[in-house]
């Protein structure tokens, strides 16, 4: 019998600009908001919008909010990422190779695959990691592995890995996660927050699950933490209509309440990046204690954490089932 070639798991992620300077930004900003799976709107008229106000204005502000959470080694999100992908290599061990890629920005997902294929990796397991489906984020990143796999001659084998939104090793590491985090305050949070990345409104009239998987997720948290998980969404952008109720607005709303002591979790997140440690953690504190909170914490994404490994462990061995066995 032929002897099989290996097995790859690529982990994939959002992306990020290469580095915290106006310049990289800009780079990534231009890849990023050209994804017609990110902004559904015809590029002939999207385009001059985009070359022009927003690419001659947002970079420099973002460049700012980068610096704030650049890490030693890199932006946090990629820095996690590799991490996690290390970390599953560890526990898969030498039977799998794993690496890692960005949908937008490096490594590239084309890029990791055909290193993967020159390595002799001819089943190749894509993991997104985002355990609740969206099109412009699950969808776009496999989007981008099948135009890397329609230039080759001879292609591996593929499976990808399904939304966990509702798994529950998914729920598991959530709630030690967030159960150790709390534990660890000096104050009793009045209140939980899971704070999901937002989308337009019309993607879910368009039939886009996401909307009401991260609602069953946090249903599911609150469950198992025997507490109320309250919803939002962050990061609106333009004048459309966004999922809501959105984050900012109830942040500054709480105090007038009477909650004056807050958590907030963005589960949606596997790893933390700008809109968590940037969007929440400094500027959705500094919103909700100049509107009257008293103490305000944002908890950390699984990230590359042992909770986080578990759970990545748990849904790479079931998704390799029949691979790894043979």
């Amino acid at each position: 019998m032929k002897d099989l070639g290996k097995i790859g798991l690529l982990v994939i992620n959002l992306g990020t600009p290469d580095g915290p300077d106006p310049a990289s930004v800009r780079r990534y900003l231009a890849e990023f908001l050209s994804d017609p799976r990110v902004v559904e709107i015809p590029q002939l008229l999207w385009q001059p919008i985009l070359r022009g106000p927003i690419l001659l204005t947002r970079p420099k502000k973002s460049a700012h909010a980068y610096r704030q959470v650049w890490m030693k080694d890199g932006s946090p999100l990629a820095v996690y990422t590799r991490d996690t992908a290390r970390g599953l290599q560890e526990r898969l061990g030498p039977d799998v190779m794993v690496d890692w890629a960005m949908r937008y920005g490096n490594p590239s997902i084309g890029i990791r695959l055909a290193a993967m294929i020159a390595a002799g990796c001819d089943r190749i397991l894509l993991a997104p990691l985002y355990p609740q489906y969206c099109a412009a984020t699950t969808a776009t990143a496999l989007d981008a592995a099948y135009a890397a796999l329609g230039k080759m001659r001879a292609q591996p084998a593929i499976r990808t890995l399904p939304p966990y939104h509702a798994d529950p090793a998914y729920i598991e590491a959530l709630r030690a996660s967030t159960q150790a985090q709390l534990e660890a305050l000096d104050f009793a949070p009045d209140l939980l927050i899971a704070s999901f990345h937002g989308m337009p409104e019309r993607t879910r009239q368009l039939g886009d699950p996401y909307r009401d998987q991260c609602v069953e997720s946090a249903r599911l948290l609150g469950e198992a933490l025997g507490r109320e998980v309250r919803v939002t969404f962050q990061s609106r952008f333009g004048p459309a209509k966004w999922l809501g109720p959105a984050t900012d607005e109830v942040l500054r709303q709480l105090p007038s309440e009477g909650i004056a002591n807050v958590a907030v979790l963005t589960p949606g997140f596997s790893a933390d990046c700008l809109e968590t440690l940037e969007e929440i953690a400094i500027r959705g504190k500094e919103e909700f204690i100049a509107s009257g909170g008293n103490n305000f914490v944002h908890l950390s994404c699984l990230n590359a954490s042992p909770d986080a490994m578990n759970l990545y462990e748990s849904l790479a061995r079931r998704e390799l089932a029949g691979w790894l066995e043979r």
